[in-house]
């Protein structure tokens, strides 16, 4: 084995997002372009000598490469240790969980997400800390500072590690130990569940199918759904992880998990279903005839989180990004709990949860989770919701009624306009900051605008702020509407326009949320022209 300095000259565009950096695959296939990005992350938390980190992805395409590429670097730059999912493989919250519990200097977690993979689509790699959580602006500004001064790279020259086989074995002087990926995740989900009340419900004959979507989760629920909770077999969907996630996009919302939201509402639906994303994070809850929205799916778990062992002492406080809805700010009201206001990204929510400010936290693009990792988890929400199912003894169609009926309906839906051009897109949002300071008073579709403001946030625990992360349209009688332009896309600029109105007649809670929403979607093309600054008509995605 020989250890190698390779020069190479920095590479433009290598600036991590909230999520870490995301690019084409080919990209990253590139000369160089990963090595950069590798050594950047080495720089930018002052070297990797003598230290521990876990190592592992999704199994999207180019997964099992960058995983050996990092292993030869990470020897050549003198780190002790590797803890590496068997074939490469971990989750995200997995990867958070094993950092945190074998206390590692942090982890690389290799994953684009929600968004499709193969030779063509997407590849990522992201630096989670100590605390298990993605690396704060702090760090990632370190990075990318490193990306534009990073002349060289060491590596060894060696042969493929074995990432097939659970065990200890050594590349050079740092060793390597590959270990089963769901083991310690699964056994932490048995400390915070009543798995014996679940098993009862599944055994009373309540059937869910899950949709793991080709991705990283199959192994996950089929170890924890089937074998330990005793659901029927089958009942996990798509269960064998595929690196181009069997040609589909591995997004859990009504689009792009459309056969399960067809199953659910057809004849024979099972009782609840689920599926999740990519690489585990994510997660979409439905119903017999019901599709629970993510805003309400944390509220909902935030009302009744206390009916989980790991959540009976109740709650320190609970948080959510700007954009979700505010039907968790109704439950916090309600049983007096702080609730904090972040921008997008899990990262905010890491501060927060290491000074036990905040228990249960989520956003609204299907991310939910909890203090027990430092990143959103799927499938952690779905045993949750089992749990709250299990000792309700209701349908999630009944719980939804009775949770709006104690707290209001806040109607909501997100809209996608994908691959925008990203100057105009950036003129619209320009506009609509020079705009703001005047809205305040003005009166759209016969509603009074109380506030309009492009979100700052000052993180309460370190005192950071993070300015420009959306624009707020705030109304009178309670109804938002935020636009922001989002940073997990691969190719132009995604606009995303959220739209929410709150509904406190029972008589009219159970409208379609497209029809209740319809003023708002009317004020958010008078208050900014979308159709003038895009060029569409209608978005590319409603969720």
């Amino acid at each position: 084995m020989e250890r190698m300095t390779v020069q190479t000259q920095p590479i433009e565009g290598q600036k991590p997002g909230t999520s870490g950096l995301r690019k084409k695959t080919r990209v990253f296939m590139g000369p160089h372009y990963l090595e950069n990005f590798v050594q950047a992350i080495w720089e930018g938390i002052g070297g990797a000598a003598g230290k521990t980190f876990v190592l592992g992805g999704d199994g999207r395409y180019f997964n099992d490469r960058a995983a050996q590429v990092i292993l030869r670097m990470a020897a050549a730059a003198g780190a002790g240790k590797m803890i590496v999912g068997q074939g490469a493989l971990l989750s995200t919250p997995a990867a958070s969980h094993l950092i945190r519990k074998r206390g590692t200097d942090g982890g690389i977690v290799m994953s684009a997400s929600h968004n499709p993979g193969g030779p063509e689509e997407d590849f990522g790699i992201k630096f989670n800390m100590p605390n298990g959580g993605p690396a704060p602006e702090e760090v990632t500004n370190r990075i990318f500072a490193a990306t534009k001064t990073v002349t060289s790279y060491d590596i060894v020259e060696a042969q493929d590690v074995d990432l097939s086989t659970v065990g200890v074995t050594r590349l050079g002087e740092m060793e390597v130990e590959v270990v089963d990926p769901v083991a310690d995740y699964a056994a932490l989900m048995e400390e915070l569940f009543d798995f014996d009340a679940i098993r009862g419900l599944l055994a009373g004959g309540f059937r869910i199918a899950f949709d793991a979507m080709h991705a990283v989760t199959g192994p996950y629920a089929t170890e924890i759904l089937e074998r330990r909770l005793g659901a029927a077999p089958g009942s996990v969907r798509n269960a064998v992880p595929s690196s181009d996630f069997g040609g589909g996009h591995p997004d859990p919302n009504p689009i792009w998990a459309k056969e399960l939201v067809d199953l659910v509402m057809g004849e024979g639906a099972p009782d609840f279903a689920a599926a999740s994303d990519g690489d585990g994070d994510r997660n979409m809850i439905l119903g017999k005839g019901v599709y629970v929205t993510p805003s309400d799916s944390l509220a909902v778990l935030a009302a009744n989180a206390h009916l989980a062992p790991g959540y009976a002492k109740g709650l320190a406080g609970v948080a959510r990004s700007m954009p979700t809805s505010r039907a968790l700010d109704r439950v916090a009201a309600a049983k007096g709990l702080d609730v904090y206001e972040t921008p997008t990204g899990w990262k905010f929510f890491g501060n927060l949860l290491d000074a036990g400010r905040i228990t249960l936290c989520g956003e609204e693009s299907a991310g939910t989770g909890s203090d027990h990792v430092r990143e959103k988890d799927g499938l952690w929400a779905v045993l949750l919701w089992l749990n709250v199912l299990a000792v309700r003894r209701e349908s999630v169609a009944e719980i939804m009624a009775a949770h709006w009926r104690e707290f209001g309906r806040n109607y909501y839906s997100r809209h996608d306009y994908e691959g925008v051009d990203a100057g105009r897109a950036e003129e619209m949002m320009a506009a609509l900051r020079a705009a703001a300071p005047g809205m305040a008073g003005n009166v759209v579709g016969g509603r009074k605008i109380a506030q309009a403001d492009d979100f700052a946030y000052d993180d309460p625990v370190d005192g950071s702020r993070s300015e420009h992360q959306g624009m707020r349209i705030v109304f009178e009688d309670g109804a938002r509407i935020v636009f922001r332009l989002s940073g997990t896309g691969t190719v132009g600029a995604t606009l995303r326009v959220y739209l929410e109105d709150v509904e406190t007649d029972p008589a009219k809670m159970g409208r379609d949320a497209q029809e209740a929403l319809a003023p708002m979607i009317a004020a958010a093309e008078e208050i900014a022209g979308i159709r003038a600054h895009t060029g569409r008509d209608v978005p590319d995605v409603k969720t």
